[in-house]
C-alpha cells in the first residue's frame, strides 16, 4: 500500500511539474504578442489625444515619469511627448481620479503647450453599467467635452459639474463618477501649466 502511494504521489507531481511548464512556456510565447498589443493599444489613445498631425516622433519611445499630489496617486505616472521637427508641440499625461463612485479611474490627457486640452480618455474604470460608466467614449461622448479648453485662474471656478456651478454636465443619478473625473483633469492639467518645461527636460525613462 505504502508502494502505491509513492507511485501515486510521483504521479501526481510528475503532472504538477507538467502543467507549470505548459504555463510558463504559453507565458513566455505570449509575452512578446501581448507586449506588441498593448503598445499598439495605447498608441491608438495616444493619437486619439494627440492628432497626428503633431508631431512625428514615437510617442511611446518619448516618455518620462512624473510623481506629484495632483496627479491622484503616489505613484509615478508616465507622460509621452509630443514634438515635430525636433520641435515640443504637445504631451499626454496620465493621472487617477482616486474618488470614483466604485473606486480609482484612471485617464490621460492630451495638453498643447500653451495649456490648451486636445482630448481625454478614460483608460481603466470600474463605474456602474448605464450610470457612471458614461465616462466611457464607447458609451457617450461626454469626455469629448473637455477638448479646446483650459485651466486658468479666471476659468478654475468652472472646472465642476453643473450642480456645483460648474461647466460639465453630470449624469442622472450619478454625480460622483463625473465629479470625480472633472476634478482629476483640472489637477492633472494645473501641474503640467505648472511644471511644463521641468517635463521636457526630465530623461525619457519609461522603460527602465
Amino acid at each position: 500500500m505504502l508502494n502505491a502511494i509513492r507511485k501515486n504521489g510521483a504521479i501526481l507531481a510528475l503532472f504538477a511539474c507538467a502543467s507549470t511548464g505548459v504555463v510558463a512556456l504559453t507565458h513566455y510565447l505570449t509575452k512578446q504578442q501581448i507586449g506588441q498589443q498593448e503598445q499598439a493599444q495605447l498608441l491608438s489613445v495616444l493619437n486619439q489625444v494627440i492628432p497626428e498631425n503633431m508631431h512625428d516622433n514615437n510617442l511611446y519611445q518619448s516618455c518620462t515619469l512624473v510623481n506629484h499630489p495632483d496627479l491622484g496617486t503616489d505613484s509615478d505616472m508616465p507622460v509621452y511627448l509630443a514634438s515635430k521637427d525636433g520641435q515640443p508641440t504637445a504631451l499626454a499625461i496620465e493621472a487617477i481620479a482616486p474618488d470614483g463612485y466604485n473606486g480609482a479611474i484612471k485617464i490621460i490627457i492630451g495638453m498643447k503647450h500653451d495649456g490648451t486640452i486636445l482630448g481625454t480618455r478614460v483608460l481603466n474604470h470600474q463605474e456602474t453599467p448605464g450610470l457612471g460608466d458614461k465616462i466611457d467614449l464607447r458609451i457617450t461622448d461626454w469626455i469629448l467635452s473637455f477638448s479646446g479648453k483650459k485651466v486658468t485662474q479666471d476659468s478654475e471656478s468652472q472646472w465642476k459639474v453643473r450642480k456645483d456651478g460648474g461647466q460639465f454636465d453630470q449624469f442622472t443619478g450619478a454625480t460622483i463618477t463625473p465629479r470625480a473625473v472633472v476634478k482629476a483633469i483640472k489637477k492633472a492639467a494645473q501641474f503640467v501649466n505648472s511644471h511644463s518645461d521641468e517635463i521636457q527636460n526630465q530623461p525619457r525613462n519609461c522603460g527602465e
